[in-house]
């Protein structure tokens, strides 16, 4: 089994209304809330600064796959912005698989005596930090990079 790669990576759950993003520190031991991000056309940008601002090796993206494991609604939504955001950033992008990461932060906020209206606002980050925190423990226990990864766009010819 090859070593755990070391470096921060942020986890992004795409949301379409909003966007979360979560760290880890580099060692891969903690994921924690960073921001929730408006879905607008500048979130891209947003999140290209965040990349900046914390240099990681990765970005991974959530992929919410329906629980057979086929697409949703949502699955072509968030192909879309990985896409989008590795054509924006020199940074690796890898689409996880995040089935049950958005159910996970709410049952957690809920757990913690929050009402989901008073959750609304930090659900997204929540939900990023469970993601990223499973893509973590996968790449730990199988010593393999988590997820796929997304093609940077060609450049138009």
């Amino acid at each position: 089994m090859s070593e755990f790669r070391r470096g921060v990576r942020l986890g992004v759950d795409v949301g379409r209304a909003r966007i979360g993003v979560a760290r880890c520190d580099p060692d891969g031991l903690l994921a924690t809330p960073v921001e929730t991000v408006p879905r607008s056309d500048a979130s891209v940008a947003r999140i290209r600064e965040l990349i900046e601002e914390y240099e990681p090796l990765e970005v991974l993206v959530g992929l919410p796959l329906s629980l057979s494991g086929g697409d949703t609604p949502s699955t072509a939504d968030a192909r879309e912005f990985a896409a989008a955001l590795a054509a924006a950033s020199a940074v690796p992008v890898r689409l996880v698989d995040e089935r049950l990461s958005t159910v996970s932060a709410h049952a957690a906020l809920r757990d913690s005596g929050r009402t989901q209206r008073s959750s609304r606002s930090i659900v997204d980050q929540v939900a990023a930090v469970v993601l990223l925190q499973q893509a973590l423990d996968v790449e730990k226990n199988t010593g393999r990079p988590p997820g796929v990864p997304v093609p940077p766009a060609e450049e138009p010819a």
